[in-house]
């Protein structure tokens, strides 16, 4: 009988700890789903933040005032070509054609805009990942724009897209008719 009794007290004690395991188990699998929700959350929140950090850029941006030193108003120009390229997204990335951030720069342009600054004897250069920076990309825009002495709004719209003689070339006729209509609305 004492057997038995010990043998019960065993039985209890082990069921017991597996209840109390199972219990634990079920509290963890409980904080791991919560867990996991609040990271979705958190992830959530980081979006909605970058997208509101983009949202602010694009307003800072359009609010200040850059001399490119043309007649016309560039800065309302630059923000029609930027518009046109790429909605003012400074993540926008087109495989097609690997170009890159809010002004669409593909890797020729870099080079090209990077001879221009080794002939101009500067020490100033742009790397490829550049092109994801929107004052940089400004910036390449701003060196080829005088670089090639573009001076007309259509100039410097067809010009950027179709090169250095995008003038004679009729496929930047659309582009241009495209960045006119942004500056006229």
């Amino acid at each position: 009988m004492e057997r038995i009794i010990r043998y019960l007290c065993i039985i209890i004690v082990v069921g017991f700890l597996f209840f109390r395991c199972f219990v634990k188990e079920e509290i963890n699998c409980g904080l791991r789903e919560t867990l996991e929700h609040r990271h979705h959350i958190i992830d959530s929140l980081y979006n909605q933040i970058d997208s509101l950090l983009h949202e602010i850029d694009t307003l800072k941006w359009e609010t200040e005032i850059y001399d490119f030193n043309v007649e016309n108003n560039t800065t309302h120009l630059l923000s029609a070509i930027m518009y046109v390229e790429s909605s003012y997204n400074d993540s926008a990335y087109n495989s097609y054609e690997d170009a890159v951030g809010c002004l669409q720069i593909r890797k020729t342009m870099v080079n090209d805009v990077n001879r221009i600054l080794r002939r101009q004897k500067s020490d100033l250069r742009f790397s490829y990942d550049d092109r994801w920076l929107r004052d940089k990309s400004i910036k390449m825009f701003d060196i080829y724009c005088k670089h090639y002495g573009l001076t007309t709004a259509e100039e410097i719209a067809r010009c950027w897209n179709g090169g250095p003689r995008g003038m004679q070339n009729e496929m930047t006729a659309n582009y241009w008719k495209k960045v006119k209509n942004q500056l006229d609305s």
